[in-house]
């Protein structure tokens, strides 16, 4: 017989998966043979049967260790993992970064929520990220993450890592409401404000029979700190011509390139409401067969103010217009607009459709399909200058409508022996897939940027792409202490209709791309003994290039220019070897993890003045996580839980751009740590600490962005979190937190969050 693992191993296995604590052995995974069977609550999507790492987290636990006020944060203290969340409510930059892979390559991983597709494969970088408002944290009923390409199952996006939302579906009537509340005090050069967001959410679900619902209605009301520093290169400055005005309030500092330069102000500093509904229907046939439903929508209404540090004479502020800063002339409407507001008008929608079986038996198979629809997606900014454009004028209007995604699957499994347990046993996974992908955008002119319609256009963007897939997969368990999961995936990708358009004609790329790539994958796991389990893994995946990729240029006459037509797929090679070995009251993971990308899609330089997406050619990536957790450590209701990830990432052929060779990959820092400690004295009282860790990284792939604490620069942190829980009643719950309680001032591009105080009470039914 294999060693099974008593339920308190059990228990902490599955939380170290989860980088988080187990409350009670039913809520974690039992891990075997270097596989998770989920025995507690909704399960996973996971392929969990695949000897890898899968690393996963509850609803519970969450709300009890985590400052959580959007859904990414249920990912904050898992190994490897970031996700640069700019401020509470960030809805379009919150891009997830993994192992090696850095927060520009938004399309280097997944993110599902019960198997309906968030993540935004339109484009790859910061503004493609995953579409985080459709999950709220009071829905989630746990995450896990599959770290790499090794399931079949997935495309070559997956080649970071596959996250999976799991959402509330109730057995029995129940009812939740929250308020929550969060306030930061910002302070950088000449801005000093409070900055607040408050949030509302309710929700129901019952179950009668076999028909089974859930509801929930979220409000975010968040102010965020500036998100851009607006500026001026010293360098830049002219002599002042007779007669140009003098201002004051200008703070010289360095930029990320240790270049001088001059702070004006700030602009971009968003206002947010956001409204989520999510409706939830589910309908057992059978026993073992069930129809489900999910109907999503989120509303997002932005504004982005400015700020000027810069005083004329008599006081007032200055936004515009030529200026005489120190002894030098500048222009702040050259070449862009200093300060500029901005309204985002945002309306998505989101379905879910599937029927599948769960019979455990021979044979169990699923029908899905999904569509992501930008149902309105308006972005107003001014071409007039301040401070006439606060009260309208000339600007632009973006409209993206007609843009979205859509998916559809067929999955089966089949159990040769009627079991997937035992020797012998076979777990066979196959299926076949389609996604594909419209991107719309359509940029006019407008007598008012804030009200008015859209006039002629100015430019426009369109572009196709699908992927169809065929995959196959059999984990056997072909020796008493070994199992394998060997599998491949082929693939049928075509990109077509890409159109580029100004304000005099609109010309089509010209081309369309057919390709095929098959992507072996493969795993062992063997266990050493009772309390050691060695597992391997390796996969190829194919990434290919996103429409807003592919389809790039800009027009010359009657010629599409600066574009590369033959962008190649990145192809990667990731490999990772572990050991999992359970303690008295605990477990250790140490996974070796090396990965190799050729054809790497990156923004370089192609002239002195123009940057495009192109092919880098090498990239090789050697690095080691540690995971640890452990329960009554020297005192009863002490849990601790801790990460440590090295990644040596180096760009090792570039053709392109020489200069990158030998550098570090961007945005992936050297050393990554996380560190949590809960408290709990008894059944009421949750205390937790949190630390996060992150090294050194840059942006340019020549690493030529030495400054990381800067405007436009990535720097290094450490914050530390706090969070008490206090159970008042059967039904009532309070929590207090302190979110980057040292007050560390750190970048990524744009200012992180400064010290932030978050309070909680909710409701449960």
């Amino acid at each position: 017989m294999i060693p099974r693992c008593k339920p308190l191993y059990a228990a902490l296995l599955g939380a170290l998966s989860a980088g988080a604590f187990a409350q009670q052995s039913h809520e974690a995974p039992v891990k075997t043979l270097g596989t998770v069977t989920v025995i507690g609550g909704q399960p996973t999507s996971l392929p969990t049967q695949i000897p890898t790492t899968i690393e996963g987290v509850t609803g519970k636990q969450v709300e009890v260790t985590v400052n959580a006020t959007d859904s990414e944060d249920a990912l904050k203290y898992l190994p490897s993992l970031l996700v640069r969340k700019r401020y509470i409510g960030d809805f379009n930059h919150a891009v997830l970064s993994t192992r090696a892979s850095g927060t520009g390559n938004s399309a280097r991983s997944m993110v599902f929520a019960d198997g309906i597709l968030l993540s935004n494969f339109l484009g790859n970088g910061a503004t493609f990220a995953p579409r985080w408002g459709l999950v709220t944290p009071e829905e989630i009923e746990r995450v896990d993450v599959l770290y790499g390409p090794f399931s079949a199952a997935y495309p070559g996006n997956s080649v970071g890592a596959v996250v999976d939302y799991v959402t509330r579906m109730p057995i029995r009537f129940e009812a939740h409401a929250k308020l929550g509340y969060s306030s930061q005090d910002f302070d950088l050069y000449g801005t000093s404000e409070r900055d607040s967001a408050k949030q509302a959410s309710v929700s129901a679900g019952n179950r009668s029979g076999a028909f089974s619902w859930w509801f929930n209605l979220n409000r975010l009301d968040s102010a965020g700190q500036p998100m851009v520093i607006a500026n001026r290169l010293v360098s830049d400055g002219a002599n002042p011509a007779a007669g140009t005005p003098v201002v004051t309030g200008a703070i010289g500092a360095k930029n990320h390139q240790e270049r001088d330069w001059w702070i004006l102000g700030t602009t971009t500093k968003y206002h947010t409401v956001q409204d989520h509904a999510k409706l939830k229907l589910a309908y057992d046939f059978s026993p073992t067969i069930r129809a489900s439903y999910t109907l999503g929508l989120w509303h997002n209404n932005t504004t982005g103010g400015v700020e000027s540090y810069l005083r004329d004479a008599a006081g007032n502020p200055v936004y515009a217009g030529d200026v005489v800063i120190g002894d030098r002339q500048y222009k702040l409407d050259s070449p862009s607009l200093a300060f500029a507001p901005s309204r985002n008008d945002i309306q998505h929608v989101m379905h879910g459709l599937s029927v599948k079986t769960n019979t455990k038996g021979m044979f169990d198979w699923e029908v899905a399909a999904s569509l992501y629809d930008y149902q309105k997606d308006i972005a107003r900014a001014p071409t007039a200058v301040l401070p006439a454009a606060f009260n309208g004028g000339a600007g632009r209007i973006t409209d993206m409508d007609g843009t979205g995604w859509n998916t559809l699957s067929v999955r089966g499994t089949w159990r040769p022996t009627g079991s997937a347990k035992g020797v012998g046993a076979h777990v066979v996974d196959f299926g076949v897939q389609q996604e594909e992908y419209k991107l719309r955008t359509l940029v006019s002119n407008t007598a008012d940027w804030i009200n008015g319609d859209a006039g002629l256009r100015f430019s426009a963007f369109n572009g196709n792409a699908q992927l169809r897939s065929l995959y196959a997969q059999d984990t056997w368990q072909f020796a008493q202490d070994w199992k394998t999961t060997l599998g491949g995936r082929y693939e049928m990708w075509r990109a077509w209709g890409g159109e580029l358009g100004n304000a005099a004609r609109i010309l089509p790329f010209g081309t369309t791309r057919d390709e095929n790539f098959i992507s072996p994958k493969a795993a062992i796991a063997f266990q050493a003994s009772p309390d050691l389990v060695l597992k391997a893994s390796t996969g190829r995946a194919v990434r290919m290039p996103t429409v807003g990729e592919l389809y790039q240029g800009s027009i010359s006459g009657n010629e599409i220019i600066n574009t590369d037509p033959d962008l190649k797929p990145e192809k990667s090679w990731t490999t990772e070897l572990s050991a999992e070995r359970m303690l008295p009251n605990g477990m250790v993971r140490a996974t070796l993890f090396f990965e190799r990308t050729r054809d790497a899609l990156y923004s370089q330089p192609l002239s002195a003045t123009v940057s495009t997406v192109q092919n880098v050619d090498k990239v090789r990536t050697n690095g080691l996580e540690l995971a640890f957790l452990a329960s009554d450590v020297g005192v009863t209701g002490l849990e601790l839980n801790g990460s440590l990830t090295y990644a040596d990432s180096v760009i090792t052929a570039n053709s392109g751009n020489p200069a990158s060779v030998g550098k570090r990959q961007p945005r992936v820092p050297k050393w990554r740590a996380t560190a949590l400690a809960t408290y709990k004295p008894d059944a009421n009282w949750a205390y937790s600490l949190g630390a996060r860790y992150s090294g050194t990284q840059y942006g340019q792939l020549d690493n030529s962005d030495t400054n990381g604490f800067s405007y436009l620069g990535f720097s290094k942190y450490f914050v530390t979190d706090v969070r008490v829980r206090y159970q008042i009643a059967r039904q009532w719950s309070a929590a207090f937190g302190i979110d980057n309680l040292n007050n560390y001032k750190y970048w990524a591009f744009h200012p992180y969050p400064q010290r932030t105080y978050v309070a909680e009470l909710k409701f449960d039914m």
